[in-house]
């Protein structure tokens, strides 16, 4: 039985993404348990806030991090001899 490479691919980004879900659910998790420990209940929208403030710090030093690997991975290969240059 042969499998597509189209399907390979596919199942490899569903299980991808799948995973990543489970991940940031996990951080969320965590996240908010670890918030609660520094504010007392009730606080609702402040926490959330301040929740939502953190969440979006840490994903834009991610982001800017993930892009600069991907920046010098794309310089380093490019240097490369043996690697066929993209028009």
């Amino acid at each position: 039985m042969e499998i597509k490479p189209t399907y390979l691919g596919t199942m490899i980004a569903l299980a991808t993404v799948a995973f990543g879900l489970i991940a940031a659910g996990a951080w969320n998790k965590f996240i908010s348990d670890l918030i609660a420990l520094f504010l007392k209940p009730g606080n609702g929208v402040f926490a959330e806030l301040i929740y939502a403030v953190l969440v979006t710090i840490l994903a834009i030093v991610v982001i800017q991090s993930l892009a600069k690997v991907a920046e010098k991975e794309q310089r380093v290969s490019s240097s490369l001899p043996f690697v066929k240059k993209q028009d």
